[in-house]
């Protein structure tokens, strides 16, 4: 009867102590899942930190069309192909050249 409550007592612990492992690894807010939601958050500061410098960027490009006429008139030339009188438009081809023997 002694070695039986022993036993009966050992059972008891190694069950609790599988079940508190269970709920570390296993459970809701178990380890897994805590790796799982820090690597999300790795992920989604990047891309926050992505999307911030995207805004820096468009608030410079903004303060300097508030500011100057310097970035009208780049952009004009940039986008909408702006020649000034008395200025001659050169246009450059990038497009790889083949030469034939024909």
């Amino acid at each position: 009867m002694k070695y039986f409550s022993q036993f009966i007592l050992l059972a008891f612990a190694v069950a609790v102590l599988m079940g508190l492992q269970y709920q570390y690894w296993l459970g809701e807010n178990g380890r897994f899942e805590h790796n799982k939601l820090r690597a999300e958050i790795s992920n989604q500061q990047q891309l926050n930190d992505n999307q911030v410098a995207a805004n820096n960027l468009l608030r410079t490009d903004v303060s300097d069309l508030k500011n100057g006429l310097e970035a009208v008139e780049e952009h004009a030339r940039l986008d909408l192909g702006l020649i000034k009188p008395n200025e001659t438009f050169v246009q450059v081809s990038t497009a790889p050249t083949t030469h034939s023997r024909y």
